[in-house]
């Protein structure tokens, strides 16, 4: 039998949601988060309110789609997900929000890309419950104000600096996610391990551990791709041997750089000595997106001390060269040659 594609990633869909945590107890991780939000939630819930607007921002998966869903099940609340990029106009918003039920959520992820006009209109309705709908035009349009259910925003970005004052003041709550421990990733392996029905030891968790750049989504990524070649290799179990030839079958080495990290850094060193450079130019010369240089790139290589950003753009810094194994040196400006 074939499987569509369309039925491959509705499965894989399926399974990534199977991994996600559904509570605060199985969540492994950000413990002040978790403790703060308990707080507000148990607080919210004695008064009979919705708890206030909460920002969530951090690096891309780090759990901030997976802690929307558990304030949800713990307010006893349904939740609608959208996203900044798909709410184009404002009767999508109106759409969405007039469709609310009294104590419901709305997540709204990549919220710094909403467009202006539709932020505008999100301001009267987090902070006064209503909703301003212009109708007609010219000199005789005129503007409708809707009552909406009592509801809580909670949204998501990984650019807290691209989000507006104005919205940005109107969350009552704002948390950071964290880069989880590698002790955190380990547990957060055997996990997910147990969910998938697959056996894996110490060794081969902390291998994974160590190569899933401090981030859950991407230890679970790199998981199900060991225990796919265990299960073709017919290994009962996940040791530290077949963690470590699956991780360089996918050209991950042991601190979890990837061909394109390595990349990026080489065509910095090559085409422009190690920098500075701008990001837009990076962007240019990796042929990729300023925007993901930025939000998938930039973090972990500034983690791990590959990288830094100076006024006058990025650099990169011996530690880097030393983990290539290319030659450093160093002018009279301090640059790199």
């Amino acid at each position: 039998m074939i499987t569509s594609n369309k039925q491959s990633d509705t499965e894989e869909e399926q399974l990534e949601t199977s991994l996600r945590p559904s509570s605060f107890d199985e969540y492994i991780g950000q413990q002040k988060i978790k403790k703060n939000l308990n707080i507000l939630i148990e607080a919210a819930k004695k008064r009979g309110e919705s708890i206030e607007h909460v920002l969530l921002f951090g690096s891309p998966g780090l759990g901030k789609t997976t802690l929307s869903h558990i304030i949800a099940k713990e307010m006893g609340s349904g939740i609608k997900t959208t996203s900044g990029p798909a709410i184009e106009r404002v009767a999508d918003l109106g759409s969405i929000i007039t469709n609310l039920n009294d104590g419901d959520i709305l997540f709204i992820d990549e919220i710094h890309r909403l467009s202006k006009v539709v932020e505008e209109v999100l301001y009267p309705a987090m902070e006064d419950g209503v909703l301003d709908i212009i109708v007609g035009k010219g000199p005789s349009a005129r503007t409708i104000q809707l009552e909406l259910p009592k509801f809580t925003l909670i949204g998501a970005t990984t650019r807290l600096g691209m989000l507006s004052a104005p919205l940005r003041n109107r969350f009552g709550v704002i948390y950071r996610l964290e880069f989880y421990t590698d002790e955190e990733i380990g547990r957060i392996v055997e996990r997910s391990s147990k969910i998938l029905k697959t056996n894996i030891d110490s060794g081969g968790s902390e291998m994974i551990s160590r190569c899933a750049r401090s981030t859950p989504r991407i230890a679970n990524r790199l998981l199900k791709r060991v225990r796919d070649l265990a299960q073709i290799q017919d290994r009962k179990i996940i040791d530290e041997n077949i963690a470590k030839e699956a991780l360089e079958m996918l050209e991950i080495d042991e601190i979890g750089l990837e061909p394109s990290d390595r990349e990026l850094l080489i065509t910095m060193i090559e085409k422009f000595n190690g920098g500075p450079v701008g990001v837009q130019t990076i962007a240019a010369a990796f042929s990729e997106e300023p925007q993901t240089v930025e939000e998938v790139y930039e973090p972990f290589l500034m983690k791990q001390g590959f990288l830094e950003r100076t006024p006058r753009g990025r650099v990169v810094t011996k530690a880097a060269y030393d983990h290539l194994g290319i030659k450093f040196a160093e002018d009279d400006d301090g640059l790199f040659e």
